[in-house]
């Protein structure tokens, strides 16, 4: 863990409260380079959008995959208001970015009846990334009860 982890942790739980404001999911994620700037900010958008795939790190890593090559994203930390999903973890994966730390872990949101779906693709973050051929460090959860806030009497 790095000094300002937690951190960026909160900013993305930021982006995943102004989500919610916005009528999405309470999910969030910020894009940081190895000086500690703030590059992106994306939130869910799959409400408003009518996307399914508008989760915050899909958007987050269209985004920056348009603006930096993949050299650069491999210097780069992608933080999470939770733990992305399987297919926000192959975006992360195939962005090249180098590091993941996200706060609220999936299990902890199923728990809380974290999806608007009935059926949920349980593959964690960890599982999609180690099948692939790139060092990507993956930390979290983290300050997990913090993460949880912002989906309090959202899933009910």
């Amino acid at each position: 863990m790095r000094d300002n982890d937690a951190g960026y942790v909160r900013a993305a739980i930021d982006v995943a409260r102004s989500a919610r404001d916005n009528g999405n999911h309470p999910f969030g994620a910020v894009l940081v380079d190895r000086a500690g700037n703030i590059l992106e900010r994306a939130e869910n958008s799959v409400v408003t959008e009518k996307d399914c795939t508008g989760h915050a790190e899909t958007n987050l890593m269209r985004l920056a995959s348009q603006k930096y090559d993949p050299e650069f994203l491999g210097s780069c930390t992608l933080y999470s208001s939770a733990e992305p999903c399987a297919m926000c973890a192959a975006a992360i994966f195939w962005g090249n970015v180098g590091r993941v730390v996200y706060g609220l872990s999936a299990e902890a949101l199923y728990s809380m009846g974290g999806t608007s779906a009935k059926e949920v693709l349980s593959v964690s973050c960890r599982d999609v990334i180690r099948q692939g051929n790139k060092e990507i460090e993956v930390l979290g959860p983290m300050i997990e009860e913090e993460a949880k806030a912002v989906h309090d009497g959202f899933w009910i």
